[in-house]
């Protein structure tokens, strides 16, 4: 049975306006650092497409707080929504438990916990793959000694670092550039952590499950 308390229905009835504010967010930062130099109205009009936002998002969070009448301690046991309202390029990863929404009113059954992961990590790797290099190039370009001269050698360089790999072929050189890849750095482990830990579950589910099924003797 469906939640009917306040706050659950106000998070039934934010999904989707969150959710489409989030992705105008999204596209409103990579249209300031993609397209720079903007016009002016073109750049007025993005930052007040990431105010509004970014003020929907405080507007949420402060709403569900109050709602679920726990005090300080919603912040802890909200982590991921506290940690998106400080950093909103995150935000999109909201748009995960959006699908299951759709797929539990749709009458479908949940993901498996497995499916839930990989799909998670899938996601996040997309997202946080390109949020990063969108901030770092943000403040990479054009700084002195920089090697991020392109957006494309800052995919490169997040794609590289959230695989854990990172070649050295190109790194950042401003104090924000080198905050923002500790980020990057932390999650490619975070992410890699799940999806390692998360298969070899699946495998050991899938052998017990053969070795139940045989016969004795066999």
């Amino acid at each position: 049975m469906d939640d009917d308390s306040l706050q659950a229905r106000w998070e039934r009835h934010t999904e989707l306006p969150l959710t489409l504010a989030s992705l105008l967010f999204l596209a409103a930062y990579a249209v300031r650092v993609l397209g720079h130099p903007l016009p002016a109205v073109w750049s007025d009009l993005c930052l007040v497409v990431l105010l509004a936002a970014w003020a929907f998002f405080a507007v949420d969070y402060a709403v569900r707080w109050r709602l679920s009448g726990r005090g300080p301690s919603f912040v802890p046991t909200h982590w991921l929504d506290t940690v998106v309202l400080v950093f909103p390029l995150l935000r999109p990863l909201r748009i995960v438990k959006l699908y299951e929404a759709v797929r539990r009113r749709a009458g479908q059954a949940r993901l498996t916990l497995h499916a839930r992961v990989i799909f998670y990590a899938g996601m996040s790797s997309v997202l946080l793959g390109f949020t990063g290099a969108l901030s770092v190039y943000h403040h990479e370009r054009g700084a002195p000694g920089a090697t991020m001269r392109t957006f494309g050698d800052a995919v490169w360089w997040t794609c590289s670092t959230l695989a854990t790999v990172g070649y050295g072929d190109i790194a950042p050189v401003t104090p924000m550039g080198r905050l923002i890849a500790v980020g990057v750095m932390v999650c490619g482990l975070a992410l890699l952590g799940a999806v390692t830990g998360s298969f070899a579950s699946w495998l050991v589910q899938v052998f017990s499950q053969e070795e139940d099924e045989r016969p004795p003797g066999g």
